[in-house]
């Protein structure tokens, strides 16, 4: 039988629920095959990933914020480290990633059996599965190491991969994916395209230290271009555009119920809310403020500052009510709802951006400077700082903080460019870890070098996983 754990739509994805199929009869038609990729997106907008737990746990362990006393207790861990393989939280991330992979894997274990569909339909749905597969895999190896690997569909557990593998495993995915995908501006927002494989793979050859293969990969990524206003990335009615080379897509539009199920049902599927604003808001219940070490990071008369965070007297609500903070410097305004309203409420419909073309030129900019390519690193990083009109890097005003005069110097500027570029946005912990930079930079945090780089496999799969037990668990856990 095809059960898919659950079905949902977005603003781009109106997906079918296939349920009570057999294979035998699925795939008769374009709808069906087109239900069942669209299947492969939905567990992103699950509570392990994109609505919850996905960004407490990379922007906690990665530091860029400061906990509200009210901070819920599973939550705090990640920020100490204290987590352990019974973290709820951690098997939720697990599980709906290789949710995701199955349901990828039931459109590409069944790619013979496609009827009444054109070459070009099946080439993009296996595309778009090959890269959801992929991208289910690179959540996973990045947290966890290796994990079981699952090339088709099928009911038998499978060991332990090791980490190389498992990254093996996902280039080659974006590799076909990649072949088979079309452009940017070629297909509906939120899908996967031939950029968005390419970004990912270039990001995977980064952690990999594969750094000409990184910026072949980066190279091309084509078609994006930088948003003249930087806010644009971070609300609602700017979403899907020129610099979004992937995004998660929410709408508010059905509303929601409660916290096991935030959607409710609508004609075409269902519909999902981030709890994003609610959790960094600060005139709501929320959790989180910005950390001051990246307050701190900020250059004087940087507009990304005033684009990420209120600050006190600032103006919000169709600019009627006027912020208020007595004992924070800051508060979130990235992916925030109070530009329209009073309050964030429970449920966001802001699309959150998982991979922007400015942090495709950042990682380009690292891969060229790794290689020795002083000048195309520094080119690279000067179009994410000109959208800005902020200093460019080589200039004499940006020579007394900031010099790019060696490798060191333009790391050192990458570093901090990425750190205010992308604030608040999932990538400070992985970049730490690419970087060998963890046990420093979050030294006193409870970071444990050895321990900390990675998640313990959950207790669960241990439990119902014959072929995982206790010995292949990380260390330390």
């Amino acid at each position: 039988m095809i059960v898919f754990g659950s079905s949902c739509s977005t603003d781009f994805l109106n997906i079918s629920n296939p349920n009570e199929l057999t294979e035998d009869t699925y795939f008769k038609n374009k709808s069906q095959l087109q239900s069942s990729v669209d299947a492969s997106y939905v567990n992103l907008q699950s509570k392990g990933l994109y609505i919850r737990h996905l960004f407490f746990m990379n922007d906690n362990m990665g530091h860029e914020v400061e906990l509200n006393p009210q901070h819920e207790a599973d939550k705090r861990q990640y920020y100490n480290f204290t987590f352990d393989s019974n973290h709820e939280g951690i098997f939720t991330y697990w599980d709906n990633c290789f949710r995701g992979i199955n349901k990828a894997n039931f459109v590409i274990s069944n790619k013979d059996k496609f009827e009444n569909v054109t070459q070009g339909d099946i080439d993009k749905a296996l595309g778009e599965t090959h890269f959801m597969r992929a991208f289910y895999y690179h959540l996973l190896v990045t947290r966890f190491g290796g994990v079981p690997i699952y090339p088709e569909l099928t009911s038998v557990p499978n060991p332990r991969a090791t980490k190389e593998e498992v990254y093996q495993f996902i280039l080659e995915d974006l590799e076909l994916a990649a072949s088979l995908l079309p452009t940017q501006g070629a297909t509906d927002g939120g899908r996967a395209t031939a950029g968005a494989a390419w970004a990912l793979k270039g990001k995977m050859h980064l952690f990999r230290k594969e750094w000409q293969e990184a910026a072949n990969a980066f190279q091309n990524v084509t078609g994006y271009t930088l948003v003249e206003d930087y806010m644009d990335n971070f609300l609602e009615e700017t979403e899907y555009n020129s610099e979004s080379v992937f995004e998660v897509g929410f709408t508010r539009e059905f509303g929601w119920s409660d916290q096991d199920t935030w959607w409710v049902e609508d004609a075409s599927g269902m519909q999902f809310v981030s709890l994003r604003g609610q959790e960094y808001g600060w005139n709501d219940w929320f959790n989180s403020y910005p950390g001051d070490d990246l307050l701190d990071e900020y250059e004087a008369n940087d507009p990304r500052y005033t684009a990420n965070f209120y600050t006190d007297g600032e103006l919000f609500n169709n600019g009627t009510e006027v912020v208020s903070l007595p004992d924070h410097r800051a508060a979130w305004k990235k992916y925030q709802n109070y530009y329209q309203r009073p309050k964030e409420e429970i449920a966001s419909g802001i699309n959150h951006r998982v991979i922007r073309y400015s942090d495709v030129l950042l990682m380009w900019a690292e891969a060229e400077n790794e290689l020795g390519n002083a000048s195309k690193a520094i080119e690279l990083m000067n179009q994410v700082r000109a959208r800005v009109n902020m200093p460019l890097y080589g200039s004499s005003e940006m020579n007394a903080t900031y010099p790019v005069g060696s490798k060191s110097e333009i790391f050192q500027a990458i570093i901090h460019e990425r750190k205010v570029e992308l604030a608040g946005e999932q990538v400070r912990f992985n970049d730490l870890l690419r970087w060998d930079l963890a046990s420093t930079v979050l030294a006193g945090t409870g970071f444990v070098a050895g321990k900390s780089e990675l998640l313990p496999i959950p207790q669960k799969e241990i439990d119902v996983n014959p072929e995982i037990s206790a010995a292949d668990q990380n260390p330390g856990y």
